[in-house]
């Protein structure tokens, strides 16, 4: 039971059109599934945008995306690490759900033609790279669909893989307490 006699916030997660236009109605603030639904993104968030009501909670539209972002040393190290939730998430479509398989399975796995268009196409919607790339593509995203606020998961094999992915991007944000390339001395 929590001790605060504060109410804790209320939010609509969601990757479709009808949570975006019922978060709206309610006045509450939206989280949309980004890295699951990367085509929706922007219409559910003009959706929910245009059908806001302000209410006790909010005065105008909060929105946050959950983004997938796997940051590494190099951009071909990102993609090799997310092509193991790539595999994961196509067995999962596939209606073979699991563990996420490892990197070396990943690059092993001989795909057809149609799971490497699979591939291709949901890794174009994970931002990846270095550091200093995935903090460009997120902030590209931001603008781009005006979001609030980014979620970023890094849903990849191994928990050293997602903790220096997050830890990577924590630095390229400056989030470390660590100087960013980019401030001055």
């Amino acid at each position: 039971m929590p001790r605060s006699a504060a109410r804790p916030p209320i939010w609509l997660l969601g990757s479709s059109g009808f949570s975006a236009q019922l978060s709206a109605r309610l006045g509450l603030p939206f989280a949309f599934a980004h890295h699951f639904s990367a085509a929706n993104t922007v219409p559910a968030l003009d959706l929910y945008r245009d059908a806001f009501r302000p209410s006790e909670v909010l005065t105008e539209p909060y929105a946050l995306i959950g983004v997938s972002a796997v940051a590494a040393e190099s951009t071909e190290r990102a993609r090799w690490l997310a092509r193991s939730a790539g595999l994961g998430m196509l067995r999962l479509r596939q209606g073979r759900p699991g563990p996420i398989p490892t990197p070396e399975e990943a690059a092993a796995h001989r795909y057809t033609p149609a799971e490497e268009d699979f591939m291709d196409s949901w890794l174009a919607n994970v931002v990846l790279g270095t550091p200093a790339e995935v903090a460009e593509g997120l902030e590209a995203l931001r603008r781009r669909t005006g979001a609030d606020e980014l979620m970023v998961t890094s849903h990849i094999h191994g928990h050293h893989n997602r903790l220096t992915s997050y830890r990577l991007i924590a630095e390229a944000y400056g989030l470390t307490g660590k100087p960013r390339p980019t401030d001055k001395a």
